[in-house]
């Protein structure tokens, strides 16, 4: 069903994104990535208090592949 829309204003769309005015059967957009983070990196709040003595972050990555998203239909 057709739809009207009115003024529309876009800041930024990320790399992943998908943006889309009007009729549409299937938006599936597919990305993958992998993230290296050590202890305490993702903690989001007011007032945090993190004691971390010794942490290491092991990046390397042993297999060759990874598993990919190749059949994401």
């Amino acid at each position: 069903m057709p739809g009207f829309v009115g003024a529309v204003q876009i800041i930024s769309i990320g790399s992943s994104g998908v943006f889309n005015v009007g009729d549409v059967f299937l938006i599936q957009p597919v990305a993958s990535s992998k993230t290296f983070a050590g202890a305490g990196s993702f903690n989001t709040g007011e007032n945090l208090s993190i004691t971390n003595y010794q942490s290491n972050t092991n990046t390397y990555d042993f297999d060759a592949i990874d598993q990919g998203n190749y059949f994401n239909l």
